[in-house]
């Protein structure tokens, strides 16, 4: 009998997991993970991950399922929490949610499942895992999942074969509502809670209170960027290489010779995000402004009027080397290869066209239509159909 180790969050896709494994016969261990538990970053009053808990073991005993809590802070802080402060800090946005997958539940934690003698570590995400044999070896797809309005492949798209191997993905053939109607059924107490928000298990946090509780805060300007700017509507350069133009079409602007107008103050660019729109507190403008640039070397946050300023768009993004990922290994590319593919570069985003060009130093994601708040530190996501091949972090 296979041994499966579930990581129960308290929540209802997990505990639905638990319980289709225990009626496919596995032997089902539920883990609850604590992640959190550091006072001097106050987070909320509330102690989400005590009521969590509580609700993971209630599923645990009512399915009839051996439960043990482990407490993996000092990694979570390590791994996670240290690593966005370092970004956010650079000016750059990272994704908690995709690395908690790749550094927490398929590492620290599965080493856990491993070593309690666990064939498998499941989760309760909304995507699939399939197998073809291709050159007389196994290779793991990680699939999208059934339900289109849930699927969560891309928070995985940092997995490798090795984590897949072991990976089981049980409500992936299902949508929510199959999957809350099956917690009813079985009455259990997670049916009707609400999907968690916030920084993946540390529960529900709000980022920027969380960032300037270690970031300090530095007053600097806000300067509004207008649409009729003379660095958008230049003439191309001429380009002796590919490689040339999609650098072009990648880098950041520098709006510092760019004339503008000041519109107000902010506590600190390292705070701000690309395509942000709320926080700004800057009222009086035709349009609601976005965030189209922020300059932390300088302190400055540069804004643009409306959703289709051309500030926010490009068509290309670059991928350094050491930051390319492919699930699929037997699919990568090599140097002077490229590969047509739908990518996404943030979660929920419609699949978009787009064209990979590999070259020495990184690859380069090509877009048919420009993006809006492509935004580095982020992960840009590859698919063929429904399977993610890879993923990098956007530089």
């Amino acid at each position: 009998m296979k041994r499966v180790v579930v990581g129960l969050s308290g929540g209802v896709d997990s505990s639905v997991a638990a319980y289709l494994l225990k009626e496919q016969g596995y032997e089902v261990i539920g883990l609850f993970m604590k992640n959190w538990h550091d006072d001097s970053v106050t987070i909320s009053n509330e102690c989400p991950w005590l009521e969590d808990s509580n609700d993971a073991l209630l599923v645990a005993e009512k399915l009839g399922i051996p439960f043990q809590t482990v407490d993996l802070s000092e990694q979570y802080k390590e791994k996670i929490v240290d690593y966005m402060f370092n970004e956010y800090e650079k000016g750059r946005t990272p994704n908690p949610d995709v690395l908690c997958n790749r550094e927490i539940k398929f590492d620290v934690f599965m080493k856990i499942a491993l070593s309690l003698g666990a064939d498998y570590v499941a989760t309760g995400h909304y995507c699939r895992k399939g197998t073809i044999e291709k050159d007389g070896k196994e290779v793991f797809q990680l699939l999208a999942g059934k339900d289109g309005n849930k699927d969560q492949s891309y928070f995985l798209c940092q997995l490798s074969q090795e984590q897949l191997s072991k990976a089981l993905f049980p409500i992936g053939e299902l949508t929510k509502p199959e999957v809350r109607e099956i917690a009813s059924k079985l009455d259990l107490i997670t049916a009707e809670k609400k999907d968690s928000q916030g920084l993946c298990f540390i529960g529900k946090v709000r980022l920027p209170e969380f960032l300037q509780q270690k970031l300090q805060p530095k007053e600097g300007i806000i300067i509004d960027i207008p649409a009729e700017a003379a660095i958008y509507h230049q003439e191309k350069p001429q380009f002796n290489s590919e490689e040339e133009a999609f650098a072009f079409e990648a880098k950041r602007i520098d709006y510092l010779k760019v004339p503008g107008k000041v519109m107000g103050k902010h506590q600190g660019a390292h705070y701000f995000t690309k395509g942000q729109r709320k926080g700004l507190n800057v009222g009086g403008t035709k349009e609601p402004l976005f965030i189209i640039e922020t300059d932390v070397e300088k302190n400055i946050v540069y804004t643009g009027q409306g959703n289709q300023h051309p500030g926010l768009f490009k068509k290309a993004l670059f991928i350094a080397n050491d930051e390319v990922h492919w699930i699929r290994e037997d699919l990568a590319l090599k140097e002077g290869q490229e590969m047509e593919v739908m990518a996404r570069i943030r979660y929920r985003q419609p699949l978009q066209k787009a064209t990979l060009y590999q070259f020495k130093d990184g690859m380069y994601v090509v877009f048919e239509n420009p993006q809006s708040a492509i935004t580095e530190g982020q992960f840009v996501a590859w698919h063929l159909n429904d399977e993610i091949l890879g993923s990098g972090v956007i530089a």
